[in-house]
């Protein structure tokens, strides 16, 4: 079967009412480029009507694919799962709310056919509101400083991937997903082009800041051994003034310095001893947590129902 020159690939959550106008955006954007696409509009689980839209839209062009995922997986699960799906040469991947705009889409082109295998996005006059763009630059500098790695919070999901790109991503198989994560291990030529960002077409973002932050600890200790040697030294050190304090009132006693016995100071020793253990055991757990994740070898996405696609067509 032969493969369309483009897929755009775009999770879809909540929005419902923004499903029609993203998918007449897109074509519109797309055929001034080429006639030879799809588009593959993935249902993460949504709670409305978003599943019923893309149908709709799957009923009016044969182009556009729908894929309904069984529950809400999260948003790097739907990318996954559009990504197994798409046939592309060049994969497109966009959100659904529109702020990103799908116009960009011929300018992504041409500068990859400068010679770039992975062309991204860098927003500019970000249309976010004061909490969301503070919440994000939060998420990467926290990630940034325990991964070691270097993010840059500007950067969109917007972006186009040549297919040997995409092949290599749908080879890993790590439960805890994170598409920019996955996309920086495996390389290639890339570049960043700026674009404008727009307000949300319709609703607000699902993204609360405890969703980012739990995001930020399941990304870094799936990517990252930093928290394993942090907790390392900092029991090197307790260690270390915990011989310094019992060698010095070893000391005290023989040359009769201090007598009195610190009743007190033995229950606070004991007490900060015991939660500094708690929490070593604590991130230990949490390694040995995403280990055990890893080994029982769940898909990592369901589909439930599936439009315009033939079921041979993926690449699980």
């Amino acid at each position: 079967m032969k493969r369309p020159l483009f897929s755009v690939v775009s999770p879809v959550y909540k929005a419902e009412k923004i499903v029609p106008e993203l998918v007449r955006r897109i074509t519109d954007s797309i055929k001034s480029i080429s006639e030879d696409y799809e588009i593959v509009l993935v249902c993460d689980g949504s709670p409305d009507n978003s599943w019923l839209a893309i149908k709709e839209e799957c009923a009016k062009d044969e182009k556009v694919k729908g894929i309904n995922l069984s529950r809400n997986f999260g948003q790097h699960y739907a990318i996954t799962a559009g990504m197994r799906y798409a046939k592309g040469e060049w994969i497109i991947l966009m959100d659904c709310d529109l702020q990103d705009p799908p116009e960009e889409i011929p300018r992504l082109y041409a500068k990859a056919l400068e010679g770039y295998d992975i062309v991204q996005s860098r927003r500019i006059n970000r249309k976010d509101g004061f909490f969301k763009r503070l919440s994000s630059k939060v998420f990467h500098i926290v990630f940034d400083w325990f991964s070691g790695m270097k993010t840059d919070s500007t950067i969109s999901n917007l972006g186009i991937y040549n297919r040997k790109v995409i092949d290599a991503f749908n080879g890993m198989k790590e439960t805890s997903r994170s598409f920019g994560t996955l996309l920086s291990y495996v390389g290639f030529n890339k570049c960043t082009i700026d674009v404008e960002h727009r307000v949300r077409y319709e609703g607000k973002s699902s993204y609360s800041f405890s969703k980012l932050m739990k995001l930020m600890f399941d990304v870094t200790i799936s990517n990252s051994n930093k928290p394993l040697r942090i907790i390392t030294g900092i029991g090197f050190v307790f260690s270390f003034l915990a011989f310094m304090l019992a060698l010095y009132n070893v000391v005290a006693y023989f040359v009769g310095i201090n007598n009195l016995q610190g009743f007190t100071t033995t229950v606070f020793s004991i007490w900060f001893m015991g939660g500094l253990l708690m929490m070593v055991l604590g991130v230990l757990g949490l390694y040995i947590g995403k280990i055990f994740n890893q080994v029982k070898e769940r898909p990592l996405f369901i589909v439930d129902e599936v439009v315009n696609i033939n079921e041979n067509e993926s690449e699980k």
